[in-house]
């Protein structure tokens, strides 16, 4: 199992996700897209992840290395890769298949409960869940308009499109569940001012003092890529 990621700023890395690979023996290669690293083939990889960042998926003038890792995407879509977006990640991948990207009403900093659909309650990619779990979240925009191959399969009070499955191994979450407490410590430190209280957003005390939310959602993130994993080595999907 051969992964990549591609990281879109130095404090956003792939976190409970790289400790997963790990005990699993992954082989984990990545492009740090800010440094303007070069991309791999599409052969060099089996499963790709898309991580966050504060950019707009639009800002190719002031981001140049975006058009070519939409094309990247895109291409391991086409060759039927497993492709995972986190945030950001999840954007780029709703903006390749068609869908749109916009502006949400309000942002969404914290920790907040999502509800996932019965369709996706259904799946043993996600059955585990509890009702309404609590997950991160650290976004301004969202995905809408999705095309029909895509279905959306959760949401929270505040952003109705919280995550999407396209074509059965295409994901997209806008929240995180990989983050563990340094990359949200620096978080803090390089988007703090973007935690202005509101209702859907936290001060930094507070998202700071829910350690217990951290491990869960990591344990959740092991969970869903086992459960991927496994269903990828059987060839259910």
């Amino acid at each position: 199992m051969r992964i990549h990621y591609l990281q879109h700023v130095s404090f956003e890395n792939p976190g409970s996700i790289l400790e997963w690979a790990k005990a699993n023996n992954g082989l984990v290669t990545s492009t740090q897209l800010y440094n303007d690293e070069a991309l791999p083939e599409v052969n060099e990889f089996d499963w790709l992840v898309v991580m966050g960042g504060p950019m707009n998926i639009y800002e190719e003038n002031q981001y140049p290395w975006l058009k070519a890792e939409k094309a990247l995407i895109k291409a391991a879509i086409k060759a039927n890769k497993v492709v995972l977006g986190m945030c950001l990640g999840s954007q780029l991948i709703a903006d390749i298949i068609g869908g749109k990207v916009v502006q949400n009403n309000q942002k969404e900093i914290g920790w907040f409960p999502i509800t996932f659909s019965e369709e996706a309650k259904a799946s043993p990619l996600f059955a585990f869940f509890p009702e309404h779990p609590v997950v991160f979240h650290w976004h301004g925009d969202t995905f809408v308009e999705l095309p029909e191959a895509a279905t959306v399969i959760a949401a929270s009070a505040a952003c109705e499109n919280q995550a999407f499955v396209y074509q059965q191994r295409v994901f997209g979450f806008q929240f995180h569940l990989e983050n563990t407490l340094p990359i949200i410590e620096d978080l803090i430190a390089n988007c703090g001012d973007e935690m202005i209280p509101g209702d859907y957003v936290q001060l930094p005390e507070e998202v700071l003092a829910h350690p217990e939310y951290i491990l869960q959602d990591n344990q959740w993130m092991a969970a869903f890529l086992d459960q991927l994993k496994h269903r990828v080595e059987e060839g259910r999907i």
